[in-house]
């Protein structure tokens, strides 16, 4: 274990030079072109007015000396000027810099947020969504705090090119002397760099660790508390939060190392230029005020100077935080389409033709697998966890990328389509719907924005004569909470169900929840399923047995391979697979869901 620890980086991280990293930025720049000239036109300004300053100064203090008050008065009055003028440039300075810094958060934080959303699903298999928050959030600010500091060091930089001028107009061969500070300090700063950068990625990569333990601690808290375990998911709390701590502290000794080092060197040199300044003063070399002059511009040159090492580490900050951003922004994809052509209405017809699949290399999950599902066909797949049912539904969703064979949709190979529109055809309800946080109407119209109210209630009323909306205390506009938690299971099955009946796809999947639910939701459900049911192919990852019953062919899988085949009573009759399934784990269902909900509509 390392300095900093053991934080590892994200699979999909990667370094960058600064070269990269200034090149990726400057395209951020570019439309705010007139802001950035307007910045460029206040910092000179800012710089003159600073550097005029002393120079006024010094020759009030001449004028004072010789006994020319009258000439004082106008310094002073030069100077009130000045500084009027100086803060109005540095107003209009920030105001630009503000503006130019919001614009480039939020197409940074969009750009970021865009990547996040069309990467593919194995890409989250192995990457923690708090962490990508942290990137899209934390980061993104970061990088923003980095451009308000580059203007600041390009003014006080241009400061001290003015300065310089001034300096050896009063006296060259101190100004030499002073000069020596600059290639120690760059010199420094280059050898810091690294030491920064690495410094600057493992504090990142800690406060990732915290945000997602938070964000899974909280979306997690139900089941905490069911198991009494709120002590526990402190105590990960409290472990990722301590190693943030250690991290950062370390990261701020980093930061800070060279600051004394340097201030040590500029307060050396200063004392040696006073010195020898002094000495040419009292010799008659140069006058009080010149020698006043040289000194108040000594101090402006070398402020910037001084202070590189610190800028230095900020800069290190924020192009730490660009790595960091760019790196998702740039995650190459694992799911890649050889062609982009448009995809008309899809019949359904779906065959997978000796394809090979696994999720991590050398552990195959589908080997040579051959199956060809017909347009409207409705076809159950069961097994037991694992034999790759759900696969079988990631691989036709488009979320995963197989590595040998062919998936061909209506004798197309699925790679040749417009990811986009294609999946405009799929209609797909997971084992666990997940819900938005918004109304009941939102979520069914999720997938075909332009439904409207009364589309949406005529589909509604169709199942169980609309007696599940009653259930709802404001109906259509009953907000579902985060994730849906308002609603019973049931509730959600239905909601997830007629978002696929609004968006009239031509495929449909159905990963089918193992949750219990009553009979006559049950009913209902089976009702929404057989309207679906009409006009796809439908896919049905089965786990009841009304939904086993209601398909034209079933397939049992195990280890990835088709087992068994054909419908309910040809594979009881049989006594394979299938019939044990049903012995040990339909059977168990042995109350008609159907049957009983009727009997309880009845009553």
């Amino acid at each position: 274990m390392g300095f900093f620890g053991n934080l590892a980086a994200e699979k999909f991280d990667r370094q960058y030079s600064d070269k990269q990293l200034l090149n990726r930025s400057i395209e951020y720049f570019k439309p705010y072109w007139r802001e950035l000239l307007l910045i460029v036109a206040t910092v000179l300004a800012i710089a003159a007015f600073s550097s005029i300053q002393p120079i006024l100064i010094s020759n009030g203090v001449d004028n004072l000396a010789a006994g020319e008050i009258g000439k004082v008065y106008w310094m002073i009055a030069g100077l009130l000027g000045m500084g009027v003028l100086n803060f109005l440039s540095n107003l209009l300075n920030r105001y630009t810099i503000i503006n130019l810094l919001a614009n480039i958060i939020v197409n940074l934080s969009q750009d970021a947020f865009k990547a996040a959303v069309h990467h593919d699903l194995s890409f989250y298999d192995t990457t923690l969504s708090g962490k990508i928050v942290s990137r899209i959030t934390s980061d993104t600010n970061e990088f923003g705090n980095l451009v308000s500091l580059v203007a600041d060091i390009i003014s006080q930089m241009v400061q001290a090119g003015i300065l310089i001028f001034v300096l050896f107009s009063i006296e060259w061969r101190l100004t030499l002397l002073t000069l020596l500070v600059v290639p120690i300090t760059l010199a420094s700063a280059l050898l810091y760099r690294r030491l920064a950068r690495t410094a600057t990625r493992q504090g990142m990569r800690a406060m990732a660790n915290v945000n997602a333990t938070i964000k899974e601690t909280i979306g997690g808290i139900s089941v905490a508390k069911n198991f009494r375990q709120e002590q526990q998911v402190y105590n990960v709390f409290e472990e990722a939060n301590n190693t943030s701590y250690t991290v950062n502290v370390r990261r701020g000794l980093v930061m800070h190392l060279m600051i004394p080092t340097l201030r040590t060197i500029g307060g050396s040199a200063t004392a040696l230029i006073v010195y020898f300044g002094g000495i040419s003063a009292v010799q008659g070399a140069i006058t009080i005020g010149a020698w006043y002059l040289f000194l108040q511009s000594l101090d402006r040159f070398l402020w910037p100077i001084m202070n590189l090492s610190s800028f230095w580490a900020n800069i290190q900050t924020g192009l730490g935080a660009a790595e960091r951003i760019f790196a998702l922004i740039d995650a190459k994809p694992s799911v890649t389409q050889v062609a982009s052509e448009t995809v008309d209405r899809i019949q359904g017809k779906i065959e997978f033709r000796n394809l090979d699949f696994a999720y991590i290399p050398d552990e195959p999950i589908l080997d040579n697998f051959s199956l060809t599902i017909q347009p409207g066909e409705t076809l159950a797949i069961v097994g037991h966890t694992g034999s790759g049912k759900s696969t079988l539904a990631r691989l036709i969703e488009r979320f995963y990328e197989f590595q040998k064979g062919d998936l061909l949709i209506d004798d197309k190979d699925i790679r040749s389509f417009d990811i986009k529109q294609y999946r405009r055809q799929l209609g797909i309800v997971s084992q666990s719907p997940f819900l938005f946080s918004d109304t009941v109407f939102e979520n069914i119209r999720y997938g075909a924005p332009n439904a409207t109210e009364d589309e949406v209630l005529s589909i509604a009323n169709k199942i169980g004569n609309g007696d599940w909306l009653d259930t709802l205390p404001q109906g259509l506009a009953t907000q579902v909470g985060e994730r849906g938690g308002q609603l019973s299971m049931g509730q959600r099955q239905l909601v997830s169900l007629m978002r696929v009946l609004v968006s009239k796809p031509s495929i449909f999947i159905l990963d089918e929840a193992t949750a219990s639910i009553d009979p006559f939701t049950e009913w209902q459900i089976q009702q929404a399923l057989d309207m679906i049911m009409k006009t796809t192919t439908s896919i049905l990852i089965a786990h009841r047995l009304s939904t086993v019953k209601a398909a034209d062919r079933i397939i049992t899988l195990e280890d990835g391979k088709i087992i068994e085949e054909g419908n309910h009573d040809q594979l009881i009759e049989k006594g394979g697979h299938y019939a044990e399934l049903y012995e040990t784990y339909f059977r168990h269902q042995s109350l008609s869901y159907v049957e009983n909900a009727k009997g309880l509509k009845n009553t």
